[in-house]
Parts: C-alpha cells; sequence; structure tokens
C-alpha cells in the first residue's frame, strides 16, 4: 500500500560544502511564504502583522505571569515556599495557582506542586474546583508520578467534585506515562469504558486521540482498529490531531504500512494533511530509507498550500546522514537557504552528526567551531553531537580533550547525557583511564554515578535481568576497584 504521492526525486543545483555560511535571513526574504490566511505554520513577513490591541484579559494575564515570576524568584530566597506564598497571600489567587503548577512541573519540584495546593484549600477564596485536580493530575502524570495522580483522583471525590471528561483524560495520560506501557494502557481502556457508562465523563475526540496514540506506540493495531470504530459510531469526529498522532506512533515504530493505512483513512474523510502530516511522512520514510517515497512526500509538499518548515529540512539532513548519503543532505541543506529559511541550531547539529556519520571529521568540527564563534548556538546537545562524532569514528582522544575544553571554558552547564555517551563509548573501546577520569569529572558535578546510570548509558534500561546483570559485570571488569564503589 502507497502513500498515493506523486512520483518523483528531488533536483537539487549541486554546492560545495565550503558555501555553508553561518549567516541571519532578512525578514523581508520570508515574504515568499506569506498568504491571506496564515496558520500557525506560515512564516510571515514582519512588516505585515499588525500589532494586537491590548485587552483587559491580556493585561490580567501579562499581571498573574509577573506575580508568578516574583513568587518563583523568591523561593529561592525563602527558607519554604509557604513563607512567599504568605507573604503575597492578599495577591495570590487561584490563576496565580495554576500558573505555578506549571512552573514547578516542569521540573523536578512536583512535591512544591502539592504544596501550595494545601496552602490554596487553607485560603478563604478557594473553592474545590475539576480544573485544580485536573492540571494537578496532569503535571504528576508527566513526573511519572501515577499513585500521587490516583490520590489526588480520590481527594477530588472526597472533597465533594464530580469527574468529568477533563478529569479523565488526566488521569488516563498520567497512567500512560508508566514504565509499564502494556499495563498503562490496560488501565486506561479500563477508564475508558468507565467513562462511556458515566453521562458526564463521556470521552471527547481528546480522549480518543490519547488512546489512539499510546494503542499505536503499543504497536496494538487491532486495539487501533476497535478505537477507530468506536470513535465512527459515538458523537466524536476524527480530526487532524487524531491521525496525525497515530501516523506519529507507528512512523517511529517503523510501521509504515500502518501508518500509510491511516493517511488512507484520513483522505477518505477529506481532511487535508497539514504541515505536521507531511513532516510525520517525510521523517518516517526517511527512518526506514525509503528515499523515493520521502522525496515524493516531499514535492507534494512544496505543491500544496502548506510550506515546510526548517524541522523538515532538519529531518531530511539526519536521514540522509545515515545512509551516508552526503551529497544529498548538502543539497537540502543548501535547500534551505535557496527557499529563504534560516537554519536553524539543530539544523547546524544535524549536519555535524550527518558529516560524523560520513567519516568527514574535520568539516563536522569546522561546523561545531563556527557555531562556538557565533557564541548564539552553545549548547550542550551541540557539544554532545560533536563528541558523538569522535566517538562514531572510534577518536575517544580527541573526544577527552574536547571534553576537557568545553568543561574549562564554563560555556555550558555539562549534564549527564553527556556523561551518558562518553561513557557508553569509552566502555565500549575498553578505555579504563578515560573512564576513571570521567568518573571523577561526574563526581565533582555531583552525578552519581548509580546503576540506573550505567544501565541508561549503555541503553540496557529496560532489558531482561540477565541482560543488565551481564552488563553489570563489564562495567566491573574494566571500572578500576576504588570507582565500582561510587
Amino acid at each position: 500500500m502507497t502513500a498515493n504521492l506523486s512520483n518523483g526525486s528531488l533536483h537539487f543545483t549541486s554546492i560545495p560544502t565550503t558555501h555553508i555560511k553561518f549567516t541571519h535571513i532578512s525578514p523581508i526574504n520570508y515574504n515568499f511564504f506569506s498568504y491571506k490566511k496564515p496558520t500557525r505554520y506560515t512564516l510571515v513577513c514582519s512588516s505585515t502583522i499588525r500589532p494586537k490591541r491590548s485587552s483587559k484579559s491580556d493585561t490580567d494575564n501579562s499581571e498573574a505571569q509577573e506575580l508568578v515570576r516574583t513568587l518563583l524568584k523568591s523561593f529561592n530566597y525563602d527558607k519554604t515556599l509557604i513563607s512567599t506564598l504568605n507573604k503575597y497571600v492578599k495577591l495570590v489567587r487561584t490563576e496565580h495557582c495554576f500558573l505555578l503548577f506549571e512552573e514547578l512541573g516542569k521540573s523536578e519540584k512536583w512535591l512544591q506542586c502539592l504544596e501550595v495546593f494545601r496552602w490554596m484549600q487553607k485560603q478563604r477564596w478557594y473553592v474545590a474546583d475539576n480544573g485544580v485536580y485536573s492540571k494537578l493530575i496532569s503535571v504528576m502524570g508527566k513526573k511519572g508520578q501515577t499513585r500521587m495522580a490516583m490520590w489526588l483522583f480520590s481527594e477530588m471525590r472526597n472533597s465533594g467534585c464530580r469527574p468529568d471528561t477533563s478529569v479523565y483524560n488526566s488521569l488516563i495520560t498520567a497512567h500512560l506515562h508508566s514504565k509499564d506501557k502494556t499495563k498503562a494502557l490496560s488501565k486506561a481502556l479500563g477508564y475508558f469504558d468507565k467513562m462511556k457508562g458515566t453521562e458526564r465523563c463521556k470521552p471527547s475526540i481528546v480522549t480518543y486521540n490519547i488512546l489512539l496514540r499510546a494503542s499505536a506506540q503499543a504497536k496494538d493495531v487491532a486495539q487501533v482498529e476497535a478505537l477507530f470504530k468506536d470513535l465512527e459510531e459515538s458523537v466524536c469526529s476524527p480530526d487532524i490531531f487524531t491521525f496525525n498522532g497515530v501516523m506519529d506512533a507507528y512512523g517511529k515504530n517503523g510501521m509504515v504500512g500502518e501508518m500509510e493505512g491511516v493517511l488512507a483513512r484520513m483522505k477518505s474523510k477529506q481532511i487535508r494533511p497539514d504541515i505536521i502530516s507531511y513532516n510525520l511522512l517525510i521523517d518516517s520514510y526517511g527512518r526506514k530509507q525509503e528515499f523515493e517515497k520521502m522525496e515524493q512526500v516531499f514535492k507534494s509538499l512544496l505543491r500544496s498550500k502548506e510550506r515546510p518548515t526548517v524541522a523538515t529540512f532538519n529531518s531530511m539532513i539526519t536521514n540522509y546522514g545515515k545512509a551516508r548519503l552526503r551529497e544529498k543532505a548538502e543539497l537540502v541543506f543548501q535547500k534551505i537557504t535557496d527557499l529563504g529559511y534560516a537554519p536553524n541550531f539543530i539544523t547546524y547539529e544535524c549536519m555535524i552528526v550527518m558529516y560524523g556519520c560520513c567519516d568527514c571529521v574535520s568539516k563536522a568540527r569546522g561546523i561545531y567551531d563556527k557555531m562556538i564563534e557565533s557564541e548564539k548556538h552553545a549548547k550542550v546537545s551541540t557539544l554532545n553531537a560533536m563528541l558523538n562524532v569522535y566517538c562514531l569514528n572510534g577518536l575517544p582522544i580527541e573526544a577527552d580533550k574536547l571534553f576537557e575544553t568545553a568543561c574549562n571554558s564554563g560555556m555550558y552547564r555539562i549534564d549527564s547525557s553527556t556523561y551518558k555517551l562518553l561513557y557508553k563509548s569509552y566502555t565500549k573501546l575498553n578505555m579504563k583511564e578515560l573512564i576513571q577520569k570521567l568518573l571523577k569529572h561526574m563526581d565533582r558535578d555531583g552525578i552519581v554515578p548509580n546503576k540506573r546510570f550505567f544501565l541508561e548509558a549503555l541503553g540496557a534500561l529496560g532489558s531482561s535481568r540477565v541482560e543488565q546483570d551481564a552488563i553489570t559485570n563489564k562495567v566491573n571488569s574494566i571500572m578500576p576497584a576504588d570507582m565500582t564503589k561510587l
């Protein structure tokens, strides 16, 4: 089964790699992509955008965000979060707490969300509300705190609130963040059945979209079909998010045939693919190295009302690089500027990795050095990309030198991702001295190399116990004796 896309291939004008420049594209070049009804994916010339009229709601929201920023700053200085809230008690209301939940939820401070919640309950203005519980359940789920999400659900019912569709959607999503995906999906489907039997909790299209995507991620084709059938019999109608979510899950699992089936179903519903749909198809075909189909989709995109995004090109560069098709990747890079786009830091990182896959270490280092010189792209992910190139090409000494330079420069806030990358490479090459040196760096930076770190670094988290034990034994055999105690 094919995606029913036009035949053809990409035809770009060849350009030497020396023409890669780190230039800023003037906004005026974006006029090429402007049209009468721009969507959120459209690039519009800044001179054509009229300033929005300020409204009372915009002003209120701005003031709320400013107060929340003040509270968050105060949290860093006060001994307790509660003392900060008490200090601003005359100003803080429900909308501020919602914003606090969001900001605290972005970090590992989920316990502080519960502190804010308990503080809220003691205030005169507090009224038990499904929205508060739904938000907290969502935050707990994203942090893998499923039990806490369940407790909040129980607490909500005890407070006199009746569950509604949004609360169940948050609870289902919270379960789907669990590590045991099979058990989580089973639990989520149980809630789904319960929703269908409760009047004010009937599944919405959001419910179906969540479950369809999760079922596709679990490679459960039968369950996807069952959910689609149930959706057709319900009062809900599938939307573009329905099909994009399922295609994304299938595509990431390499299930291209199933993905094409979803695309055909979408077309039968006369739902037009958007830029996300095109990007998903391009990335999925690229991952499977079905480049003829990938190029057909790209040509269809250029003929459509949609317009490519930088992410479109980044995906093509990455997948051409993995297949060691260096010239095609370089031509895609040139196509970005030809169409008036400005490459972002991810684009340059994709080029670095691409050159690494194609054994062009010096070219990769050249791009890395230019990015560092610009100082606009100095990110840990950029450092990791270059370190990965050295590791892929069997150059651990060069990787170590770059790592030392990066540490001494103070340019990066190096995190565990860098250490995991280097640890995996050094272990494969049996470089005991470099492992010892790396572990000392970790100790200095306060990163504890526990069992979870080793298993994640070596890609064994979720493997069988036998495989995990074998990896642990391998680690112990090459690690210096005094380091195994860390």
